[in-house]
């Protein structure tokens, strides 16, 4: 066998170098068709021969993708500058104005906004008929001297009372 490889020195190095220049045909036929794979996924549908042009229209995508991100952050501004003048904190106590007589069918109803901002309704039942009061409220404080209950109800609705 050895003596075979000696004489035939020439045909076993032709046959190694098909060998290994085959194994590297087929090497660099998987990276081109991975190359191809990758490029078709980008072109997407669009003609790869034109470069620049599928460049371009990316970069307009992108453009009217950041300009739309803009518009939708200044809308979110405006709409957090609406919510925090709404109505966000409520809360309801009903009482007995009166222990001897009656239930609770008085109640103070406070309605703040997200700065303590808004107004307490109390209404008062008794025998004779029933009273509505409504109070300011400006940074979780009134003007106007508090009730227990009015006081409780701004609490309840958390509000922060100075």
């Amino acid at each position: 066998m050895i003596n075979f490889l000696i004489n035939n020195q020439i045909t076993f190095l032709f046959i190694t170098a098909l060998i290994l220049l085959t194994a590297w045909n087929i090497l660099l036929s998987l990276k081109t068709w991975r190359i191809k794979k990758k490029l078709k996924i980008f072109f997407n549908g669009k003609n790869a021969s034109d470069l620049e042009g599928v460049l371009f229209e990316e970069i307009k995508r992108l453009k009217k993708a950041e300009s739309n991100i803009e518009e939708l952050f200044n809308s979110s501004k405006i709409l957090k500058k609406i919510t925090d003048l709404t109505i966000q904190k409520v809360s309801v106590i009903r009482f007995n104005p009166f222990k001897e007589t009656g239930g609770d069918q008085s109640f103070v109803i406070a309605l703040l906004n997200s700065k303590d901002n808004g107004l307490i309704i109390s209404s008062l039942f008794t025998r004779e008929g029933t009273r509505v009061y409504t109070k300011p409220i400006e940074s979780g404080k009134s003007t106007y001297p508090l009730s227990k209950e009015e006081i409780e109800a701004l609490k309840k609705a958390g509000a922060n009372i100075k």
